[in-house]
């Protein structure tokens, strides 16, 4: 753990684990073990499975194995959006039908609610609070992508979603130059480590036996190998998300993108009263490098953006360490939205990675002929997708193995979709890199020009990126 010149703390996993304390960590993988259910990834896909999996068949032996500590990877580093976004859904509704992606999309909702019944139902205290999300824009282009936006969602089934002008905004959040902003009420906000901390033990009192500090170097059918030995199970399911180039053959399957974060000191009185912000919704905006934010527990500001999107050859970083150019973009962006706040300090930043497909569609899988499932791929939206997913991937196991029939959830359209893998490199590199530019462009562009249409930098991005 790093600080800066201006004494933030940078890196050191991320300021949750700071803010609730870095978790003992569990035994490794003692030798030789088999299973029912080998798990492989410790953070919020793998311990739904794992929750789920064993509150459906209380008798089925399930093992979890985390390279780090349970939480380590985005699951102990996101923003804390609890919401229900979900990436690849207007990809479904291609693929198979409207009414398959608007079932996705009712699911989804309802998700926001599960997570936060099962938190109260396992007495784990999350910091949860059901504001919603409100997604805010600050240029005539970003209205113009808002109002689309807005009735999309509407169109999906959001019949309770809300669209605000600046004064209705301002009545909410007082983001400085808002026109205006779309709001929807299945968002919550989310300490992201009291959450996968309580998970784990919740999971742990089912009976699950999770190793820590055991890294999977191979995933085969009926194996999970470590350096420590190999665990053995008819079913063995990656949940791996933003690690998963690491694994043997999956370099080109998910790429890693990084997103960082910042959290202010804590906020006076007088400043909370200038922003409001009294119903803590979830916060974003509507640029094509867009932000995100929260208002925490002990009253600061978390903001999050992208800031080096994609490190060369799938790596991905171990310790949350954040470029001081990447803090400086984040903070510009803070006292953008609050300029109030222009002589606040930042107290932490770190960093994470998030699995993005190719397609950019989140899918949950299981190959009957190898017991090998997988989900992920969220694309940022995991915090409450992983749930979904978890519940999903575990619907299938249960199906394949004769404990449970077909469910709502293993007809959901995100179900074995495969997606083609990622460019070699350097390609890869280049790519995404570019992507991000021409983002960045557009968004400056906007700014300045004042324009309703979106820049066009954005627009050629989102055609070679295959976004739309």
């Amino acid at each position: 753990m790093g600080s800066s010149a201006s004494g933030a703390v940078n890196g050191g996993v991320s300021f949750w684990f700071a803010d609730d304390g870095l978790p003992p960590v569990r035994a490794p993988l003692p030798g030789e073990a088999s299973a029912d259910v080998v798990v492989v990834g410790g953070g919020y896909t793998g311990l739904w499975t794992a929750y789920y999996l064993k509150r459906a068949v209380p008798s089925l032996r399930v093992v979890v194995l985390e390279q780090r500590f349970c939480g380590y990877g985005a699951s102990g580093r996101n923003g804390g959006w609890l919401y229900n976004g979900v990436a690849g859904r207007d990809r479904y509704a291609r693929l198979h039908g409207r009414e398959a992606a608007v079932r996705l999309q009712r699911a989804m909702n309802d998700t926001v609610d599960e997570v936060i019944r099962v938190a109260a139902a396992e007495g784990i205290d999350a910091g949860l609070h059901k504001g919603g999300v409100l997604e805010v824009a600050t240029t005539p282009a970003q209205w113009a992508r808002l109002e689309a936006y807005h009735a999309a969602e509407v169109a999906f089934g959001e019949k309770d979603r809300e669209l605000y002008g600046a004064e209705e905004t301002a009545g909410r959040v007082r983001v400085a130059g808002a026109l205006g902003s779309t709001w929807t009420p299945h968002g919550a906000r989310v300490h992201p480590a009291r959450l996968v901390k309580g998970l784990a033990a919740a999971v742990e009192r089912l009976g699950v036996v999770i190793h820590e500090g055991t890294p999977v170097t191979d995933i085969r059918p009926g194996r999970a190998v470590t350096p420590y030995g190999t665990v053995r199970a008819p079913y063995v399911l990656r949940c791996t998300e933003g690690f998963t180039a690491a694994l043997r053959g999956q370099r080109r399957t998910w790429l890693p993108m990084n997103s960082s974060m910042i959290v202010t000191e804590p906020l006076t009185e007088e400043q909370w009263a200038e922003i409001g912000w009294a119903g803590r919704e979830t916060l974003g905006d509507l640029a094509h490098a867009y932000m995100y934010a929260q208002r925490t527990v002990d009253g600061r500001i978390a903001l999050g953006g992208r800031g080096v999107p994609y490190r060369f050859g799938s790596r991905t970083d171990y310790d949350g360490r954040t470029r001081a150019a990447t803090v400086g973009a984040l903070r510009e962006i803070l006292v953008r939205f609050f300029p109030v706040l222009a002589g606040v300090r930042v107290a932490h930043a770190w960093s994470g990675v998030l699995g993005v497909p190719r397609d950019w569609c989140t899918t949950v899988a299981l190959d009957r002929a190898t017991g090998l499932g997988w989900a992920g791929g969220y694309v940022g939206s995991g915090v409450a997708t992983s749930n979904l997913a978890a519940r999903t991937l575990g619907d299938l196991v249960c199906l394949d193995s004769g404990q449970g029939g077909p469910t709502e959830l293993t007809g959901l359209p995100w179900v074995n979709h495969r997606v083609r893998r990622w460019e070699p490199e350097p390609l890869r590199w280049l790519g995404v890199r570019g992507l991000y530019v021409a983002y960045r462009a557009a968004d400056r562009r906007e700014r300045v020009t004042g324009r309703a249409r979106s820049s066009w930098p954005a627009r050629a991005a989102d055609r070679v990126a295959g976004r739309h």
